[in-house]
């Protein structure tokens, strides 16, 4: 996820790239730089940490030029530095890019091979060479640039400058947004509208699979193919902060919108639907670590916690590795029975939550590896595990985990296969049909997000209850108390999760006509015991909202509201039920008017024990 921002015109492109990407900063990001024309030749600033740092730089060392690209990273490849931040040169040609390019390792070795010196850790800088390289053959850079994208496999919004063109611009999309600004003899090229607000309402959206060529008096827009593409500005209304969040009324709304595309990042490049293999080079360095390991110890606080309870039947399934969790408030105040033979497992959305990073410390001394799910590149445990398998879930920027947590149980069955095919346990064709039916999880959550008008008018009847129980089994019991966290975090309703068999041991001294009850009832193989244990709420005068793949009579009768969504693999409900509680626990919260994006008394990191 980065900020990018192209300009071409008759004004100092420096100062409009910087407050374009000022706009931008809501999205994150660990390092900045610009690039301008200047009398011919390619000038550019790169700076690590934020825009104040480059805006130091350029006070010291100007940049001058009426054409130029700039760039805010969020590390996906390599760590946050001078060298990796953008944009990259290579000879006469300089790039922006925003996404994941899954075959950079190969075209890396190609372009060594064939005498290119490759400076930077990224998948980016590969993709000025390539263009450079078109460039020399005699191409234009629109020819060259569409020649380079060819080779190309991943996901990418690039913007192209080049000293041998120099008014001008290209643009590509595949996979990652670009929008271009129309202006009055100038033109702008964005990730994202906000950059383009202060200077023009009038936008053309790129397409997947088209090229645009933008000068100061026009763009012209062809398919990757190389035909041509006629389409005309539309004018935006949005106002400044309504652009940053997408058009959604808050971020929380549009992070739960965004969990499609966040869980195809987080499996691209890294499952074979075919071969139904799963590829995680990352953690291929620790694989004579990893073979002999006899248990998983799994630590995480609030929301990732709950991500390790699923991940708990994943691992043990699939893998065959008994695992325990653990909160890192509680873990590390004892004394863990931990050796070279258990791999801890550490989950944090951030990388800098304190009591998880504490707990890197004891496992490490007993010669443990350590294996990190994190969403930020280079966090503090990042830097501390031996391995890190990042999800690429971009910025999150409410409060509210939401697609953090679809992320990380994405990454969960992911490391689960990638387990059981190294141990050898289980038939291959379970591991197989698992990857094929992981293909299909975004598909699941798109299906569940058209069904928000029916979860906002249910989320509106239940609004002024003071108490909500949640039940699930199994699998989906850690998904009841994920949805009674997000409820009571965002809504300020005192909601509790718990095992639905669980509920004749206590909770249903509180079942009555003013409880409301959220139940996770797949057809699996305890449909039915908990179908039994909803008699019991029903008997009482609870309040039956029923989250269900494929309702029958007997529930249809029960429930007085019934949440639907689709039926999937068992193994994969935890990830498709946990949307239609977002979105619950969101329009209540929403009804009662509390701060949706920054609840009371909570951080986003908490990086104090």
């Amino acid at each position: 996820m980065c900020g990018i921002v192209g300009y071409v015109g008759t004004r100092r492109a420096d100062r409009i790239l910087l407050s374009g990407l000022r706009k931008l900063e809501y999205r994150g990001y660990d390092s900045a730089g610009l690039a301008t024309l200047v009398d011919g030749r390619i000038e550019v600033r790169r700076t690590v940490g934020k825009l104040d740092r480059l805006e130091e730089l350029l006070a010291r060392e100007p940049l001058a030029g009426t054409v130029g690209i700039g760039h805010t990273r969020w590390a996906t490849h390599g760590r946050p530095s001078e060298q990796n931040a953008h944009p990259h040169q290579s000879g006469d040609v300089v790039v922006i890019h925003n996404g994941i390019i899954e075959n950079y390792v190969r075209l890396r070795e190609e372009l060594i091979q064939a005498g290119r010196q490759i400076r930077s850790e990224t998948d980016t800088e590969v993709i000025s060479h390539l263009i450079d390289q078109e460039l020399s053959k005699g191409l234009t850079l629109l020819e060259a640039t569409r020649a380079a994208i060819q080779r190309l496999e991943g996901s990418f919004a690039i913007v192209v400058m080049s000293s041998r063109e120099p008014g001008r611009l290209v643009a590509a999309k595949n996979a990652t947004p670009v929008v271009l600004g129309i202006g009055e003899g100038e033109h702008f090229v964005a990730s994202d509208i906000p950059a383009l607000l202060e200077h023009t309402r009038e936008v053309v959206f790129l397409e997947d699979g088209e090229l645009a060529q933008v000068e100061a008096g026009g763009y012209q827009i062809y398919r990757f193919d190389g035909s041509p593409v006629e389409r005309g500005p539309r004018h935006v209304a949005w106002d400044p902060v309504t652009a940053q969040k997408g058009g959604y009324k808050h971020f929380l709304l549009k992070e739960i919108h965004e969990q499609p595309q966040a869980i195809i990042d987080t499996m691209r490049g890294r499952i074979g639907p075919d071969s139904g293999q799963v590829y995680l080079p990352e953690l291929d360095v620790l694989r004579d670590r990893l073979a002999p390991v006899t248990r998983i110890v799994a630590v995480a606080c609030g929301t990732a916690w709950h991500a390790c309870l699923v991940g708990k039947f994943i691992l043990e399934r699939f893998a065959g590795l008994p695992t325990e969790v653990d909160y890192g408030s509680e873990f590390r105040y004892r004394d863990p029975l931990i050796d070279e033979r258990t791999l801890l497992l550490v989950i944090s959305q951030s990388g800098e939550t304190a009591d998880t990073l504490a707990a890197i410390g004891p496992a490490v001394e007993r010669g443990a590896p350590v294996v990190a799910i994190c969403n930020v590149v280079d966090s503090s445990i990042a830097r501390r595990a031996d391995a890190t398998i990042y999800t690429h879930a971009g910025p999150e920027i409410s409060v509210a985990s939401t697609k953090a947590f679809t992320t990380q149980l994405t990454a969960l069955y992911l490391l689960g296969a990638y387990l059981g095919a190294l141990r050898g346990y289980r038939d291959a064709g379970e591991r197989a049909a698992l990857v094929r039916d992981l293909v299909s999880l975004p598909s699941l959550v798109e299906y569940v997000l058209r069904e928000e008008r029916l979860i906002a008018r249910a989320a509106r009847r239940y609004a002024n209850a003071s108490d909500m129980l949640y039940l699930g089994r199994g699998i989906n019991y850690p998904i009841a108390l994920e949805g009674a966290l997000k409820l009571k975090e965002i809504s300020y309703i005192h909601a509790e999760g718990y095992p639905a068999g669980e509920m004749k041991h206590g909770p249903i001294a509180l079942i009555d006509e003013n409880m409301p009850v959220v139940v996770l009832l797949p057809r699996d193989k305890v449909y039915g015991k908990t179908l039994s244990n909803l008699k019991e709420v029903e008997s009482r005068g609870g309040r039956v909202i029923a989250v269900c793949d494929a309702p029958d009579a007997e529930l249809e009768r029960i429930a007085e509201t019934i949440l639907p969504v689709p039926a999937t693999n068992p193994v994969l409900t935890p990830l498709v039920l946990s949307i239609p509680l977002q979105l619950f626990a969101y329009y209540v919260a929403v009804e009662r008017g509390t701060d949706v994006d920054q609840p009371r008394n909570l951080a986003k990191s908490v990086t104090v024990e």
